[in-house]
C-alpha cells in the first residue's frame, strides 16, 4: 500500500495536468459545438444551393429534421476547431521533454493538422457528391423518381467527409510516433501491407460503399502513408 501512495503521489502532478488538458478540449467543443447549432441556420442557406440536382426532389418529413442537421453542423464545426486546440494540449503537456528541433516540429503540426482535414473534408464531399449524381442519373435513366430525406441526405455527405477528413490526420500521428521513438520507422515498413488493408477496412464503412469510390478514398491514405515512411527515412 505505501508503494501504491508513493506511485500516486509521484504521477498525481501529471494526472492533474491531463485532466486539466482535457477539460480544456471539452470546454472548446462544447462552446464551438452549441455555436455551430447557433449558426446552422445561415450556414445550410450557403451549403443547399451547391445540392440542387436536376433530377432529385429534398424534402424533410418531420420538424426534428432539421435539428438533426443542425447537430451535425455543430459536430463538424467542433471537430475543426478542436484539432488544433488537442494538438497544442498534447504540445504544452510534452513540451518539458522535447528538444527545439522537436518543438518546431510539434508547432509545425497544428496549422498541418488543419490543413489535413480540410483537405480530406474536401476531398470526401467530392467523391460523395460526385457518386450520389451518378446514383440519381442512373435513377432518372430507369424512370424512377429521386425523392430523397433531406437530412439523410446531408447527414451522409458530412459524416463521410469530416472522418475522412480524421483519416487524413494519420501521417501527423505515425510521424509523432517515430519522431518520439515509440514505434520504429521499420515496424511502418513490415506492417505496410497490414496497413493498407486496415484502410480499405475503415474506407469500406464509410459511405458511398461502391468499388470506385473505396478506391478513391483509399489511395491518397496509401501515398500518405509512403509519404510518412520517405519523410521520416530521410530526416
Amino acid at each position: 500500500m505505501e508503494e501504491i501512495e508513493k506511485g500516486i503521489e509521484k504521477y498525481s502532478p501529471y494526472l492533474n495536468d491531463i485532466l486539466r488538458r482535457v477539460s480544456t478540449v471539452i470546454v472548446f467543443f462544447a462552446v464551438s459545438f452549441a455555436a455551430g447549432i447557433v449558426l446552422s441556420g445561415p450556414i445550410l442557406k450557403k451549403v443547399l444551393p451547391f445540392f440542387k440536382f436536376q433530377s432529385v426532389s429534398l424534402n424533410t418529413t418531420s420538424p426534428f429534421q432539421l435539428f438533426d442537421l443542425a447537430l451535425n453542423v455543430g459536430f463538424l464545426i467542433a471537430m475543426v476547431v478542436c484539432i488544433p486546440v488537442v494538438i497544442y494540449q498534447l504540445y504544452a503537456f510534452t513540451k518539458n521533454a522535447l528538444h527545439s528541433k522537436e518543438k518546431r516540429t510539434f508547432l509545425l503540426m497544428l496549422p498541418l493538422g488543419l490543413i489535413l482535414f480540410s483537405i480530406g473534408f474536401v476531398y470526401g464531399f467530392l467523391i460523395t457528391y460526385s457518386t450520389i449524381q451518378l446514383l440519381a442519373n442512373i435513377n432518372t435513366s430507369l424512370g424512377i423518381q429521386n425523392i430523397w430525406d433531406i437530412s439523410t441526405f446531408l447527414s451522409k455527405i458530412v459524416s463521410t467527409s469530416a472522418l475522412l477528413g480524421l483519416l487524413f490526420e494519420f501521417p501527423i500521428v505515425l510521424n509523432l510516433l517515430v519522431k518520439t521513438e515509440v514505434m520504429e520507422l521499420q515496424y511502418l515498413k513490415d506492417k505496410r501491407r497490414h496497413a493498407i488493408m486496415l484502410m480499405f477496412i475503415i474506407a469500406s464503412l464509410l459511405p458511398p460503399t461502391d468499388g470506385i469510390s473505396l478506391f478513391l478514398m483509399v489511395l491518397p491514405l496509401i501515398v500518405m502513408y509512403e509519404c510518412t515512411i520517405l519523410y521520416n527515412k530521410f530526416t
